[in-house]
């Protein structure tokens, strides 16, 4: 858990630096709030349990997986696939979620981080994927916006 956590705070300088940094905070928060709200729904219908977690008296969701993690896989995910049609946005995914589902396997397996109850490997794979496509759709709708909004600026310079 400790690994984890120096590893996603040694990446945070390397990835929100560029002439995006508007968008990615938007997907870092956005994936923050959207991993929490799916997290608490599975921690609190009993299908997922997390012994060791930070602040434990007061969350019973893994703060490291919700807010961190899983929101700086995001900004990766995004920006790799960025200026990606459907078809290679969803090969895409496949790099982050397969192996993502296969190591929380292995580590229910063999750690106590967590403990599954009423959750699977495919249990997992649909949650990343769900949540990964629900973030890049949101990302795409910020563009399309910007796209309008440059677009009408463009047109009241002209007139």
């Amino acid at each position: 858990m400790n690994l984890l956590l120096g590893l996603c705070i040694f990446s945070v300088p390397f990835l929100f630096k560029g002439k995006k940094m508007r968008e990615t905070l938007v997907i870092f928060f956005s994936k923050g709030v959207l991993a929490t709200l799916v997290d608490a729904y599975v921690v609190g219908t009993k299908r997922v349990e997390y012994p060791v977690r930070p602040f434990s008296r007061i969350f019973k969701t893994n703060l490291i997986y919700d807010i961190l993690f899983f929101p700086l896989l995001s900004v990766i995910w995004v920006k790799i696939s960025y200026h990606d049609k459907l078809r290679n946005i969803f090969l895409k995914s496949l790099i982050f979620s397969v192996p993502m589902s296969i190591a929380q396997w292995y580590f229910e397996k063999n750690t106590r981080l967590f403990k599954w109850r009423k959750w699977s490997i495919f249990h997992t794979f649909s949650s990343v994927n769900f949540t990964l496509f629900t973030i890049r759709g949101f990302v795409g709708f910020i563009k399309i916006l910007d796209r309008l909004k440059n677009n009408r600026n463009l047109n009241e310079l002209e007139g």
